[in-house]
């Protein structure tokens, strides 16, 4: 029986963001540097290859930090931590290496800014993601931080002063997703203050921009990533929304070949925490079970690269 005939079509840029790889090489680099173990403060970054991958060279992933050995060295992930884990660090006396992404401290930066000159401060993010968790924690005593999710949280939100007032969101969210919870923000509070320049990290707004240009012809959407990536979820809601069945595929072991059936033209991504080896296994999986014919779709070059830390 012949092989049907696919089309694939791959969104341009996908895969790892500058954060990603500067956090995997800041792991890889003190591995080399001081020899394993290495300890790092939950998952450096959400995608269990690399995590399996850091693993068997010597990283390992902690979320209490009594687990970790006095005069050991730790760091933190790409998400950014809490100044109290940053306080715990040091009373533990760990070595600490930060992998935060630079976009995650500028977020942290405003937010110090606000916080310094007595602002109240919403947050626009998903309650107990490891970036929101970490700039939630810059607050340490005055408890002037306020957490939204969504318009409707708008509401119950009791601020004291109006007139001091400023908002951030989390980088991994979606402008669709922020849009209008910062128009109703903006509408409720004339006064309040916001970013010079939105928080939307580049490489989530360019690989949803990619995907949406891929859209209208697609029958299904892969999108590899981890189920605890947030840019990974946003790419594959960004399809649903469209009405085409949409598949996040962490391990190719998940893969079922039915996912095919009367399917011609299939769109791929990946998050921003996937490696291209995965795009890759994925392809060659679709292509043993059809004549795929693959296309690189044009997209913008990303060319941004995050100075590391002294290591």
């Amino acid at each position: 029986m012949d092989k049907k005939i696919i089309s694939i079509s791959l969104a341009n840029p996908r895969g790892f963001c500058a954060g990603v790889d500067r956090a995997i090489e800041i792991v890889e680099q003190s591995l080399d540097k001081y020899g394993a173990p290495i300890y790092v403060r939950n998952e450096v970054v959400h995608n269990k290859f690399v995590i399996e991958s850091l693993k068997k060279k010597g990283a390992i992933f902690v979320n209490d930090l009594k687990l970790v050995p006095e005069n050991s060295y730790l760091i933190y992930s790409a998400h950014g931590v809490s100044k109290k884990v940053k306080s715990d660090s040091d009373n533990f006396k760990l070595k600490s290496i930060d992998a935060t992404c630079p976009l995650v401290t500028k977020v942290h930066k405003e937010v110090n800014h606000y916080l310094k000159n007595n602002y109240e401060i919403i947050m626009i993010g998903h309650k107990g993601h490891p970036e929101v968790e970490g700039t939630l924690g810059q607050d340490t005593t005055s408890k002037k931080m306020h957490l939204i999710e969504k318009v409707s949280d708008i509401h119950y939100l009791n601020i004291s002063d109006e007139n001091k007032i400023a908002y951030v969101t989390q980088t991994t969210l979606s402008l669709d997703e922020t849009k209008d919870v910062i128009n109703e923000l903006k509408s409720k509070f004339p006064m309040i203050e916001g970013p010079k320049a939105d928080d939307i990290c580049y490489a989530t707004q360019n690989r949803q921009d990619a995907i949406k240009q891929l859209l209208p012809q697609a029958d299904i959407l892969f999108v590899v990533g981890s189920k605890n990536s947030s840019n990974s979820n946003r790419l594959k809601e960004l399809g649903e929304k469209k009405g085409i069945p949409s598949i996040l595929i962490d391990d190719m072991s998940d893969f079922n070949p039915t996912w095919l059936d009367n399917k011609k033209n299939i769109a791929i991504t990946a998050g921003a925490s996937a490696p291209e080896i995965l795009i890759k296994q994925l392809t060659k999986l679709i292509q043993s079970h059809s004549n795929a014919i693959i296309n690189e779709i044009d997209g913008p070059k990303e060319n941004i690269k995050f100075k590391l830390p002294i290591i």
